[in-house]
């Protein structure tokens, strides 16, 4: 008797009784891939800053924050923490809205679950602006105390 080949174990795509890996750009590799995934990017960037407020504002506070790390920070790593800082804030806003318009995609009504989702997410921006603070005064008593 012949072993069975991978196909005959696993047929219709499901391994183990799980789903296999999708790619998020199916038929597309290499340097197409990565161009798909900058515009996807963009747009998401254009979504964000056109209909999120919190984005808007943190946008608007990076815009005026980077600037005066040049001034803040003595060094190139207190520089890239200072302004890695705000892009992680930055990050974590853009996961929190999509996570927060997937909940209300998926149940527009009122429900336990979906509010416990939204603010774990929440939660999650919430360590990201303290993470923030506590670069910036941090670079801050640095600048000032020496």
């Amino acid at each position: 008797m012949r072993p069975k080949r991978a196909a005959e174990r696993h047929p219709k795509g499901v391994d183990n009784g799980l789903p296999r890996a999708q790619s998020a750009l199916p038929g597309r590799g290499g340097l197409a891939r990565i161009a798909a995934a900058f515009w996807n990017s963009l747009g998401g960037l254009q979504e964000g800053l056109s209909t999120e407020s919190a984005i808007k504002q943190e946008v608007a506070i990076a815009c005026l924050l980077v600037p005066l790390s040049f001034f803040i920070a003595q060094d190139l790593w207190t520089w890239v923490a200072l302004v890695g800082s705000l892009l992680f804030v930055l990050s974590i806003e853009f996961l929190n809205t999509a996570i927060e318009r997937l909940c209300n995609h998926i149940q527009p009504d009122k429900h336990e679950a979906i509010h416990i989702t939204k603010d774990l997410a929440s939660a999650g921006v919430f360590f990201a602006l303290a993470l923030a603070a506590l670069v910036w005064i941090a670079a801050l008593w640095a600048r000032l105390a020496f």
